[in-house]
């Protein structure tokens, strides 16, 4: 029960950080204060569930809450 519990607070972390708009991996680690490594895989897990999705910007990823994600979040 305690992964489950950690898994939730990191998504939470990463959601709130993303409500303002599209973002990096890199930049979302910072401020949500987690490695980049656990971002990257809960926004796979958030990927699945079609809440976030990403777009190639030179590089990296810009990702972004989808409409579903800020409906059901919201």
């Amino acid at each position: 029960m305690r992964n489950v519990n950690r898994g939730l607070a990191s998504r939470s972390k990463i959601i709130e950080t993303m409500e303002k708009g599209k973002t990096r991996i890199i930049e979302i680690s910072e401020k949500a204060g987690l490695t980049e490594s656990c971002v990257s895989h809960h926004l796979r897990l958030l990927l699945k569930q079609k809440v976030v999705s990403s777009a190639a910007v030179g590089r990296g990823n810009r990702w972004t809450l989808t409409k579903y994600g800020q409906e059901k979040l919201g």
